[in-house]
């Protein structure tokens, strides 16, 4: 059986790029104005609960310019294959039983002496499921992750978006208000960063080319057992 069925690498890819796309375009969407606020309205510097630093040309896509009509285009073609894809993963998942055999959390795992020693065991380099093609604290990053930050990445995108609140306003209510969907949408973006990062240097420094090959050509279930 394989470590990684064809959707789930599938997915991986095409959402790598499609966050990649949507970063780049946000920074320079994010550099028409660097002001971030809460509630429904905001323009006033003077208002802004954060000030966010304005990203270099090299950075950004349209690539090494200013552009926001560009930008914007950019990021809503990319906004539309990361929630597509999101959804096809989550309907997949749940129908051929990925999520509950590989994702779900146990009690167990949230407790705060398991977590502890999950963290022990990925500073020493030990990196093992215990059996499992995911350990404790691989499921509950990839778990909030799929059910929190990539979902809420769609959801205040779309109560930023121009002409959406008119369609759901109700979801722009439930979010605090079209200013605070923004600092959310900024919240979360870099919230999603940060996971790249350390889910990166994870792969690196444990089998790199191991685990880059298993997640194209998909892997064995049976020989990671057996290592």
């Amino acid at each position: 059986m394989k470590r990684h069925g064809l959707i789930t690498r599938l997915w991986h890819w095409l959402n790598a790029a499609a966050l990649i796309v949507l970063f780049m375009s946000g920074l320079n969407i994010s550099n028409a104005h660097r002001y971030l606020y809460w509630g429904d309205y905001g323009f006033d510097p003077a208002d802004a609960w954060m000030s966010v630093m304005r990203f270099p040309g090299w950075t950004t896509l349209p690539f090494g310019r200013y552009d926001l009509a560009a930008a914007r285009d950019w990021h809503s073609l990319a906004a539309w294959v990361f929630a597509l894809a999101l959804l096809v993963m989550w309907v997949t998942s749940l129908a051929n039983k990925h999520f509950t055999r590989d994702l779900k959390t146990s009690w167990h795992d949230w407790s705060p002496r398991s977590i502890a020693g999950e963290i022990r065991s990925h500073v020493a380099g030990r990196f093992e499921g215990h059996g499992a093609i995911y350990n404790g604290l691989q499921k509950m990053t990839y778990g909030i992750m799929l059910g929190i930050f990539l979902p809420m990445m769609v959801f205040t995108g779309l109560a930023i978006s121009p002409g959406f609140e008119p369609a759901a306003p109700w979801l722009v209510d439930l979010l605090g208000g079209r200013q605070s969907a923004r600092s959310l949408h900024f919240i979360f973006t870099w919230a999603i960063v940060a996971f790249f990062a350390v889910h990166i240097i994870m792969v690196i420094v444990s089998r790199p080319f191991k685990q880059v090959w298993d997640m194209i050509a998909g892997g064995s279930r049976e020989a990671d057992a057996n290592d």
